[in-house]
């Protein structure tokens, strides 16, 4: 199909749209896209050279994202590269506007997302642009303040462009990146997420092999090991399994990931938080930051085949551990994951499996031989999905999961697929009572139809499924269970549509070359007509039942439900693909008999008459000429013999008779129009009888009927959609349509049937026209004027033949004609349209009614507004009629959307995603090329706007804001459609709506001012005109908005209004994105735009600009910007203008600050007016008017900061030592410097000077940055202690406010009364104007400030207390560039005052006062902050003030070093030396504190990979210590308990009390640790776990206990920990060493704790049969134990092992519990005598009872099926029914649960037992008779 660069196109297109070869005119649309193509090659490199990027590059760009929906990729490769080199400098502009920007972005992403296209030979990108413009926006550092809007969809772009650049990064980019971005990876610092999250989206993974060593090679190991050595799910890794799953699906066979298998899949599992045991604790981060199903599935899939096959066993083994999560009967939040694990992973292998067997090669490395899946492979895969899926066909969630999982894995392999689900799905179509199961299995049958029609060599016994299938399922057909009817309608057109019903039983006796499977499907292909007349009276009986006397009372509405409606689509759809599928034979045959029910009764219309009338069509529509002969008199002479009696034409209700025959005729009608032709004058004769029928019923059906007959004469469509060509009409001897089930349809011979209007239906159609629609026209035109009187009614019945005759002929009538309106834009370069022909020639000879329509209209609309406003009806039917001759040419939008939705829905659920290269079925294919025609109808993006339009606008215009809502509705939508249509029209509309809401215009009424404030607000999805991203709009209607407040019409006490207000408000702050000021172009994009003038053909026409021309462009483009500034100071003027407008209300006072406060800009200063006016706003009256004003303070802050001078030094030279040439991370000699040292602070002017400060805390930690960006020295600074001349004019503002005491005093004032109470927290806004102040004027307003703070740390009110916490944090942040006697100063101020705070805090303010601090020492070098450090070491614990200002202090003083991460180990150090010997604390609030705190001191203690060992304090360290205090509860075998007193005693207390409060403390720790640090101590923390088994008791007892409830949460905290394969035996030793211990409590917990243990690192634990062998040895050892609970749980932890498939069931185990359960019980003795009971149960019961037990386990673990080895079980438990208690119980209970869990599908599970088993089963589980 290959076209050589000789044909008309003149080159080698990229990849153009394969439909458009198909359409009707394909020979006409060469030469029209190399038109629009060099049309558009022209004007975009005109417009870039004359810098014009709006509107001239904005145009021309959306011309060609619509060049490329119409044409696809139709260009050169030379052009191809142009245009992406041209976009993505466009892109990467600096300074471009927001919303430009990704605009270019998704038109850059369009054209890269083909990559095949493309090699890395053929384009390379740079990088760091986009790494520019990612920092510059993600991470912007002014969007908190204000000063730059984003909108909300910018990440998404950005993060796509990115994507889908990076294949052609260079081959350098790697190494690149690492240097720039390694420097972030400190664990500890939100910058590793940072870092993280750069590499998974930037690094390139599709180099070829030969630059492996410069791509991931240089990455792998490091990235890898960090990856393996974090266990507790930081956020960043989520980051790092996307990355390794994308490397890993890119480099197939490249990488050896065997070592890793194991501990990918133990995460993959984790990952799903499946919840395991009883009492398990969830931490949350396990929840939030737990992977993304995709990546996991992504990663699994690439892992599979290769040579040593372990993935595969790995993949079968978490299958066999989940699946019985997948039965219906369990349900969780965990639920969600798995079904979306079940249905990716099968579609993530097809993929693989396509993009190695039957994807073209491209560019793109492919898979080497040895890893590609062998057809054992695909076996094995699909072995190990087929339990979970079949048991996830009847979930809770749906069935849709699992038939979309069948659907892929029976592309794979049918003959292993189908046969289950047939199984279920034929017992299914017998049930009565379980519908939910038909309806299940039906939707998964119709996922694998295709696999099953085509059968195929693995399948072959497929097909001969389909009949059974067809005729079981026609019962489906079922009035009463909507649900159920629907899917066995889409049930049967899948399967129809794949298969010809042709019967081809006589070639049997014919042809002797058939197969037996063959011969069978010809002898079953005799039922097809019987199938299809059993469907049609099943569908006759569901109409019966659905008539509306049936339905419904008289009373309720006549039209159709929304069920009804679907069924009714449902119905008409299948029937009319059954018919299409049929053989001449059997349609005639089904003609008859719908025409017989037709014809024999009278339905009424609204419901079942539109069923039947649509099955009628659906015959019409497959052989017209068949239907047309007997439907067409039959209908005309029952009209015309009614019609005889003259009376019938003016009744208001019609003859029944008359109006179904009517309605029939009407839908019939709906076929070719050539086959319409013949019955011509019949149907003429009848339009005239019926369109002016009294009765609206009557002539509505006359309408449709006459819509119908001009659409199909009009209209190019295809005609017939068989799935073979040509139709089943060949004689049988040389054509066998067996053949044809499941075939594809073949693209390059669709042989379309297309209908093109034939001169006799244009002519047809335009007599129809003319004695018709004239008539109508003048005799409204003539009411228009005056001249005739008509009724209401009648001016309705006009309309309304009008509307059909403009919807029926609309195709052929041209646009409106009209004047282009002249500047409206200025630009260099054109903007006129391009058009696109849709294979109409408008014939200019004959009148255009289009504009005939128009004009009437108008005068009609007119006069009906004049005189009689109140008929909105007629003005509901004109504005239908307006939007129609604005937009309609054939079809309409939301139709189009919707056709294209379902044709998606089904080419989803019917496509082949194995074989790819569209092997759609034909029906399909000749829809999508009907859908690319129509793509082509509606493209107008920008029309020309003329001056008709403009008047149709303003007519709408008028009715938007008429008197009557529902009026205002309908032409409002119709106007924001038109909105969007025409190019730059609202700048036309927008001062005509803004005249309403004019307060100098007292004529408006209220109606009309809603109206208008509608208009602007625009709808949901269109053009909102209020927040157009244009200088020129936003200038007149913000203050145009804040105006009409002072408008008469304008009312506050109307609900309606103010909610108006608000939402019109309320969505200006939510889409207004900062607007451009600067709109340059730098001059190299220029040069790529040169070039693409004079590349390639088509070469454009346009003329290369001269160099005046870009000259003249140029000083525009300055003019431009210069106007924008304008603009910009003159919209604030305008807001301030009206806000000093006394008599504005308040609520407009609000909308106009909320405005302001939008255009803070980063670029531009705000102007002094606005300066001064939101620093007099911060002692407003109003509460929200304050809090607009603190954050805009904030931001001009910033704004007119004074820059600081870096200077970059090389950090080898600051501390004299190499740096080492590989990654070294941690405390080395090389980053000692950083760190805090008491002996060496910089404590006088001298030493601050030389110290080098470097604030942000990653720096040095991993690596050093190639060089580091400081602080110059103080003397190149800008001057400090500026007098007021000094300052700038912004400047002097802000100091005349904030040294005048009274507003200093009003403004704390307002700042320290509370808002909400209880509901405030610390306010960074506050912050940031503090630190702004303190950072901008230094020291000049401290002392004004200082009384008041410290009249407010005296205070306790909390209001007051958070007041005082936003200064000082703003505080010492600000003071980062003091001299030092100033820093000292403040020290000397601040130190007693935080003391009093800290003495005065209380419940209500500590979290303040630590966020104050937090933020205070976040990103500062503590060296800096050493004043307040040693202030808070001061004896944080030292009981003044009572226990809870101890805690209070620790906590601020852990906010303050937690900020400072690695830098601080000598603090951490002294702190812990102060805590341990404390750490005996009575009161819980300051242990849990201690707990937390310790976590913190030993967060940096982390076990990294290529990390130095830390320099603060150690965890192993501290443990010794702890341990050596615990010794007493260690020593002893004793239980503990809780026995100390909440006193602190006076006396000495003995070792033992004080190691249980020593263990309370550490307690705590622990659990706090678990959630915080991400890598776990395991082998420090398993030194615990005797001591915590010890605590733990099992019962549940009521009254609160702090130590027994602790020590709970730590077993089940640390039971889930991830372990690595060197741990699990330390684990296990202890394990054992417990389960030897004398207290049966202890025994049992460790049960609880293996649960989860192994559940929660399966495959480490698997893939070491030693470690298998220790815990089932442990487990079956404890099932002997002489406790009972002890055995019981035992059995349930035996039982879950063998469900998760962690043990197998064997022949050994079996044995053992059998000879278990035979030993001997001693006779029993003579009870009387003695006790009642014997005390001990001898050791001989405990092992009959082990046995029991065991075999229990056992069946216990197969819930939900009966493997091979279970009625033996059964039998052997069943002879146990009556041995003494314990044993009797546990056989009960255990055959009581066989029977719940096996009830449900018993008769399958019956079949596995022999007939004595069944007996003696029968017995044991019905209960007996009490009455026998």
């Amino acid at each position: 199909m290959k076209r050589t660069p000789n044909g008309t196109l003149g080159f080698q297109p990229q990849k153009d749209i394969v439909y458009n070869k198909l359409l009707p005119y394909a020979d006409r649309l060469d030469e029209e896209s190399n038109d629009v193509l060099s049309k558009i090659k022209g004007n975009l490199a005109r417009a870039v050279q004359f810098r014009e990027i709006w509107p001239g590059v904005l145009f021309w760009t959306r011309k060609l994202s619509t060049y490329m929906r119409l044409y696809g990729r139709k260009f050169s490769k030379e052009d191809h590269v142009l245009f992406i080199k041209l976009l993505y400098d466009l892109v990467t502009i600096p300074k471009l506007e927001i919303s430009m920007m990704q605009g270019f972005s998704r038109l850059l992403i369009n054209l890269l997302k083909k990559k095949e296209l493309l090699s890395r030979e053929d384009l390379e990108l740079p990088w760091r642009p986009l790494y520019e413009l990612h920092d510059r926006i993600l991470y912007s550092k002014t969007e908190h303040l204000g000063l730059n809007w984003f909108p909300n969809s910018v990440e998404n772009v950005i993060r796509a462009l990115v994507k889908n650049c990076r294949p052609y990064f260079s081959d350098s980019a790697t190494q690149e990146m690492l240097d720039e971005w390694r420097p972030f990876l400190c664990p500890f610092d939100v910058t590793m997420q940072r870092a993280i999250s750069y590499f998974e989206l930037f690094l390139p993974t599709t180099l070829p092999p030969e630059l492996h060593e410069k791509g991931f090679k240089l990455w792998f190991e490091e990235m890898l090991s960090l990856w393996v050595s974090v266990q507790n799910l930081p956020s960043w890794e989520v980051h790092l399994v996307s990355l390794f799953a994308r490397l890993a699906n890119d480099n197939i066979g490249y990488i050896d990931w065997t070592p890793y298998i194991p501990k990918i899949f133990t995460r993959i599992l984790r990952s799903l938080n499946l919840p395991v045991g009883t009492s398990q604790m969830i931490v949350p981060r396990f929840i939030t930051n737990a992977y993304d199903i995709n990546h996991a599935v992504l990663w699994v899939s690439a892992l599979l085949g290769g040579p040593d096959k372990q993935a595969q066993a790995q993949l079968s083994g978490l299958f066999k551990s989940i699946t019985s999560f997948f039965h219906p009967s369990n349900h969780g939040r965990w639920l969600m994951k798995l079904m979306k694990m079940l249905h990716r992973l099968p579609a993530s292998v097809v993929r693989r499996l396509h993009r190695e067997r039957y994807r073209k090669p491209t560019w793109l490395t492919p898979i080497p031989d040895s890893h590609k899946l062998t057809e054992q492979d695909i076996t094995e895969f699909v072995n190990s999905m087929m339990e979970p899926v079949l048991l996830a066909m009847f979930s809770k969630t749906g069935s849709l999961d699992a038939a979309k999982a069948l659907q892929n894995l029976a592309l794979m392999r049918p003959e292993l697929v189908i046969p289950p689900v047939l199984e279920k799905t034929y017992p299914a179509l017998e049930t009565l009572t379980e519908p939910h199961q038909l309806t299940a299995t039906l939707s998964c049958m119709i996922g694998v139809a295709r696999s099953l029609v085509s059968g195929g060599r693995h399948f072959p016994e497929g097909p001969t499924h389909m009949l059974p299938l067809l005729m079981r399922a026609l019962p489906g057909v079922d009035p009463n269970d909507f649900s159920k009817c629907m899917i066995t309608f889409q049930f049967i057109a899948t399967f129809v549509t794949l298969v010809p019903l042709v019967d081809c039983s006589f070639a049997l006796h014919e042809r002797t070359d058939l197969t037996e499977i063959e011969r069978e499907m010809c002898s079953a292909s005799a039922e097809f007509e019987d199938f299809v007349l059993q469907f049609m009276d099943r569908c006759f009986a569901l109409i019966d039942s659905s008539t509306l006397e049936q339905t419904r009372e008289e009373t309720e509405t006549e039209k159709m439900t929304h069920l009804e409606s679907l069924v009714e689509l449902g119905l008409s759809s299948t029937f009319s693909t059954i018919l299409t599928q049929c053989s001449l034979d059997i349609f005639k045959v089904a003609l008859e008999k719908v025409f017989n029910f037709a014809t024999t009764n009278i339905f009424e219309t609204r419901v079942a008459g539109r069923m039947v009338a649509d099955m009628c069509r659906a015959a019409a529509k497959c052989q017209p000429a068949e239907a047309l002969k007997v439907f067409v008199p039959h209908c005309c002479n029952a009209i015309n013999q009614i019609a005889v009696h003259e009376e019938v034409l003016n009744e208001e209700e019609l003859d029944k008779e008359f109006l179904w025959n009517l309605q029939l005729l009407s839908e019939v009608t709906r076929v070719d129009g050539d086959k319409v032709l013949p019955y011509r004058s019949e149907l003429v004769q009848i339009l005239q009888l019926t369109l002016h029928l009294k009765c609206k019923q009557g002539y509505t059906l006359a309408c449709n009927l006459l819509h119908h007959i001009l659409r199909s004469s009009t209209l190019l469509y295809p005609t017939e959609y068989c799935s073979v060509p040509g139709g089943f009409h060949q004689p049988i001897s040389d054509y066998l349509p067996i053949k044809d089930w499941g075939r594809p349809g073949d693209l390059w011979n669709l042989d379309i049937r297309w209908h093109v209007p034939s001169v006799e239906e244009t002519s047809f159609v335009f007599y129809l026209l003319d004695i018709i629609l004239q008539p109508e026209l003048q005799r409204l035109q003539r009411f228009a004027q005056g001249e005739q009187d008509l009724s209401r009614d009648d001016v309705l019945q006009s309309l309304a033949i009008v509307q059909h005759c403009l919807l029926g002929a609309g195709s052929l009538m041209p646009p409106l004609k009209g004047e282009p309106i002249p500047d409206l834009v200025q630009s260099l370069v054109n903007l006129n349209e391009t058009t696109f022909h849709t294979g109409m020639e408008y014939d200019q000879s004959r009148e255009n009614y289009r504009d005939a329509i128009c004009r009437v209209m108008r005068q009609l609309l007119h006069y009906i507004l004049e005189h009689t406003e109140d008929d909105t009806k007629s003005l509901f039917a004109i504005i239908k009629i307006i939007s129609d001759l604005l937009h309609f040419k054939g079809s309409h939008k939301h139709e189009f959307d919707s056709r294209w939705k379902s044709f998606n829905l089904v080419k989803k659920s019917m496509e082949n995603r194995l074989h790819g290269r569209k092997q759609h079925i034909r029906a399909l294919l000749i829809d999508r090329v009907m859908l690319q025609h129509e793509l082509r109808k509606l493209t107008v993006e920008g029309t020309p706007y003329r001056s008709i339009h403009q008047d149709l606008m303003k007519d709408l215009l008028r009715l938007s804001t008429s008197t009557y809502s529902q009026i205002r509705n309908r032409a409002q939508t119709v106007l924001f459609t038109a909105l969007g249509t025409y190019n730059f029209c609202c700048r036309d509309l927008i001062p005509h709506v803004l005249e309403f809401l004019n307060p100098d215009n007292s004529s408006v009424t209220q109606q009309q001012f809603k109206g208008a404030l509608y208009c602007l607000l625009g709808n949901h999805n269109g053009v909102c005109m209020a927040n157009l991203h244009d200088w020129d709009c936003i200038s007149l209607t913000w203050p145009a908005i804040v105006r009409s407040g002072l408008s008469s019409a304008m009312s506050l006490e109307k609900p309606s209004i103010v909610r108006l207000f608000d939402d019109l408000a309320d969505k200006i702050h939510r889409q207004y994105e900062t607007i451009g000021i600067d709109f340059a172009i730098p001059s190299e994009c220029c040069a790529v735009a040169k070039q693409l003038m004079v590349t390639g053909a088509p070469l454009p026409s346009e003329p290369v600009p001269t160099d005046e021309d870009v000259a003249e462009g140029l000083q525009r483009q300055e003019q431009k910007n210069a106007e924008s500034v304008e603009r910009y100071k003159q919209l604030i003027v305008d807001m301030l203008d009206n806000l000093s407008n006394r008599n504005l209300p308040w609520k407009f006072e609000h909308i106009a600050i909320g405005f302001l406060s939008l255009l803070l800009r980063d670029d531009h200063q705000l102007p002094p007016a606005a300066v001064t006016f939101f620093v007099e706003s911060l002692n407003h009256d109003s509460l929200y008017v304050r809090k607009v004003a603190i954050s805009a303070v904030a931001g001009i802050m910033k704004q007119i900061k004074r820059p600081h001078k870096k200077v970059p030094v090389s950090p080898s030279k600051l501390c004299e030592i190499k740096e080492s040439s590989y990654v070294v991370a941690g405390d080395r000699p090389d980053n000692k410097w950083l760190q805090y040292d008491s002996s060496s602070l910089p404590r006088s002017q001298e030493t601050w000077d030389k110290c080098v400060f470097v604030e942000k805390t990653h720096w040095g930690y991993y690596c050093w940055p190639k060089e580091l960006i400081v602080y110059a020295p103080s003397e190149e600074q800008p001057k400090e202690d500026l007098s007021r001349d000094e300052m700038t004019e912004r400047e002097q503002i802000i100091y005349d406010h904030f040294t005048d005491p009274a507003f200093i005093n009003q403004f704390i004032e307002f700042l320290s009364l509370e808002d909400r109470k209880g509901k405030d927290t610390f306010s960074p806004r506050r912050f940031c104007l503090f630190k702004g102040l303190f950072r901008n004027f230094h020291d000049a307003f401290l002392p004004l400030l200082q009384p008041h703070m410290e009249r407010l740390v005296a205070d306790s009110h909390e209001s007051k207390q958070r007041c005082v916490a936003e200064i000082i944090s703003g505080l010492i942040r600000g003071c980062k560039h003091w001299r030092y006697q100033k820093v000292e100063k403040l020290w000397a101020t601040l130190c007693p005052l935080l003391r009093t705070a800290l003495s005065n805090i209380t419940i209500e303010t500590y979290a303040d006062w630590g966020t104050c601090i937090a933020t205070a020492c976040e990103s500062r070098d503590p060296r800096k902050l050493h004043w307040l450090f040693e202030m808070l070491m001061e004896s944080p614990v030292n009981g003044e003030g009572g226990s809870f200002v101890d805690a209070c202090r620790l906590y601020v003083l852990q906010g303050g070093l937690a900020q400072q991460e690695w830098r601080v180990p000598e603090l951490l150090h002294r702190l812990l030396q102060y805590l341990e010997p404390k750490l005996t604390q009575v009161y819980k609030n300051v242990r849990e504190r201690i707990g937390s705190v310790l976590t913190y001191i030993f967060m940096i203690d982390v076990n990294l990979p290529f990390t130095e060992p830390t320099m603060s304090p150690r965890i192993c360290d501290f443990t010794e210590r702890v341990l050596l205090r615990l010794k007493p509860l260690t020593e002893g075998d004793e239980e503990i308990q809780n026995h100390v007193v909440e006193e602190n005693e006076v006396g000495e207390q003995d070792e033992r009390t004080q190691a249980i409060k020593l263990l309370k403390t550490v307690l705590k720790w622990l659990k706090a640790s678990a959630g915080r640090s991400f890598s776990t101590a395991v082998t420090e923390q398993l030194r615990f776990l005797p001591l915590l088994f010890k605590i733990a008791p099992v019962e549940n007892d009521d009254n609160y206990d702090e130590l027994k409830r602790d020590a709970k949460t730590c077993l089940s905290l640390m039971s889930q920990g991830l372990l690595y394969a060197e741990q699990i035996p330390m684990v296990l030793e202890v394990l054992q060493e417990i389960a030897s211990s004398n207290s049966w409590h202890a025994r049992y917990t460790v049960l609880t704790y293996l649960q989860i243990m192994v559940f929660y690192n399966l495959f480490t634990v698997v893939s070491d049969q030693k470690l298998v062998n220790t815990i089932r040895a442990l487990v079956i050892k404890l099932l002997e134990d002489e406790q009972l609970e002890v055995r019981e749980m035992a059995a349930t932890t035996l039982s879950g092992f063998l469900q998760c498939n962690f043990l197998s069931m064997d022949g050994p185990m079996q044995a053992h519990f059998e000879a278990l359960g035979k030993t001997r019980l001693p006779k029993k003795r003579k009870r009387e005598l003695g006790a009642m009971v014997d005390p001990i149960p001898s050791a001989d019961l405990v092992r009959r009872h082990a046995g029991v037990l065991g075999l229990s386990a056992c069946i216990l673990s197969s819930p939900y099926d009966v493997p091979t080895w279970m009625p033996q079980l059964l039998m052997d438990l069943s002879a146990h029914l009556n041995d003494t208690q314990p044993i009797e119980m546990t056989v009960k209970k255990t055959l009581s649960n066989f029977r719940r869990t096996h009830h449900d599908n018993w008769q399958q599970h019956k079949q596995q037992f022999t007939d004595d088993q069944l007996l003696v089963l029968t017995d044991l589980l019905v209960s007996p008779c009490y009455y026998a």
